[in-house]
């Protein structure tokens, strides 16, 4: 018998695995961190809780089953049991082993101070791109998931890059295409409204949780009168418009909408209206044209949703300018368009184009192609770089969101700034120093 009695959680030690911590808790299962003491692979294990009704029983193996068939880097993966953990596994039910997520959940990301207002512009790319492409492949695969939210998305380092997973489908239901549901399941802040009424429902229900996600982690609130509970809100947000993405509650308790999406929020000005009108798609009333309808002659994206984007510090005034660039947009193109956005009005010639890494572009190649792909892992910072944004449906979109450099000569510019500071400096010490002559003299 491998458990703990006095905690009811399984010993730290089975066979060649060590149990490390307990990684978080379901809604009838926990999740604990495993590693092999020789080879140093870690995998998280789900174990039921002790006592399960046979529904849940259903539920438990339903998740399983599931999981062992899908393949997708933005699903998390299913792995194989130990046969040495196979021990720990209580009242006849089979265990879950899936891949280890070292960074976290996404909860975890929004809850930094620094989040507040929503995630960096190239996070929530990144982040539409990577679960838009996961809720995709479980549609294209009749499943729901029915429980998006950001507790149920985790970060993975794949190749020293970010990446997005969706996990968790202890909800999630196998349907034939356009079968309907009518169980209430999920958790109550993201869910679709349609599921408060007790009507049919289907794969629509995530669009409207993957919207409220992409809010929030765009501007650091849901979007429907967040400080209430959902059971109190429908009844004020029924009656909201089709274009109408946030609804606030004034001093008087009368609500407002809105269609544009709250500010501060950091996402430039060219990709403000494409991700506003991928809201109001994922976020209608209607569940029968929300996320563009079950059609898939008509719930395509347009092909200039998202449009590419450079954002440009010129060192001479210290501004950013975000431009939309075109996918074969030469160099010396952008270059003209960069002269008539500078204040000072810097000739191509005398323009000096650095990445952030001080790498210049390559002239021969379009600036589009000088761009690395991912989303970069680093300890301390992360670094905004190419990605791609799939739609929900069929049509996949680029957005680049990478900050350059441009000056006359920025290595001159950043020698006189370092001589200036210099000075100023010498002269600090120097007064400080004048003083104190000074306060000795009247002393003495």
């Amino acid at each position: 018998f491998s458990w703990s009695l006095s905690f009811m959680t399984p010993l730290d030690l089975c066979g060649s695995w060590e149990m490390k911590e307990r990684l978080g808790m379901g809604g009838f299962g926990n999740v604990y961190l495993y590693q092999h003491l020789e080879l140093g692979e870690k995998i998280a294990v789900k174990l039921c809780r002790l006592e399960l009704n046979p529904k849940n029983r259903d539920r438990w193996s339903r998740e399983i089953q599931i999981m062992k068939k899908l393949n997708h880097v933005n699903v998390v993966q299913a792995r194989e049991v130990p046969k040495e953990l196979s021990c720990i596994a209580l009242n006849d039910l089979p265990l879950l082993a899936m891949e280890y997520c070292s960074k976290g959940d996404l909860r975890k990301v929004l809850n930094k101070p620094e989040n507040c207002c929503g995630l960096k512009e190239s996070e929530v790319l990144f982040l539409l791109r990577d679960i838009g492409s996961g809720i995709q492949y479980l549609h294209e695969n009749k499943i729901i998931h029915r429980d998006l939210k950001p507790e149920n998305i985790v970060l993975q380092e794949i190749g020293g890059k970010l990446v997005h997973k969706i996990i968790d489908l202890g909800y999630a239901k196998d349907l034939d295409q356009g079968s309907l549901c009518t169980s209430f399941v999920g958790t109550l802040q993201y869910l679709a409204p349609e599921l408060f009424e007790s009507k049919p429902y289907t794969v629509s229900v995530d669009y409207w949780s993957f919207g409220t996600v992409i809010f929030e982690c765009t501007c650091g609130f849901r979007p429907f009168l967040h400080n209430m509970q959902p059971v109190q809100w429908t009844s004020k947000v029924k009656n909201k418009g089709p274009k109408d993405i946030m609804a606030i509650e004034d001093m008087n308790g009368e609500v407002k909408f809105s269609t544009h999406l709250s500010y501060p929020n950091n996402l430039s000005r060219p990709l403000l209206e494409p991700v506003e009108s991928l809201l109001q798609m994922l976020l209608l009333w209607d569940p029968a044209t929300r996320g563009g309808g079950l059609d898939p002659d008509t719930n395509n994206y347009s092909a200039d949703l998202f449009p590419q984007v450079i954002h440009v510090l010129d060192m001479t005034s210290a501004q950013l300018h975000s431009l939309v660039l075109g996918a074969e947009e030469s160099l010396h193109s952008l270059q003209l368009r960069l002269e008539t956005h500078t204040q000072t009005h810097i000739s191509p010639l005398n323009q000096e184009l650095l990445l952030e890494t001080g790498v210049s572009l390559d002239p021969r190649r379009p600036p589009t192609h000088c761009l690395p792909d991912g989303l970069v892992c680093d300890t301390h910072t992360h670094t905004h770089t190419h990605t791609k944004i799939p739609a929900l449906k069929k049509v996949e979109q680029q957005v680049h969101a990478q900050y350059w450099m441009i000056g006359p000569n920025v290595y001159c510019f950043c020698i006189l700034t370092l001589f200036f500071f210099v000075v100023f400096l010498f002269y600090i010490l120097g007064s400080c120093a004048l003083i104190s002559i000074l306060l000795l003299s009247f002393k003495v």
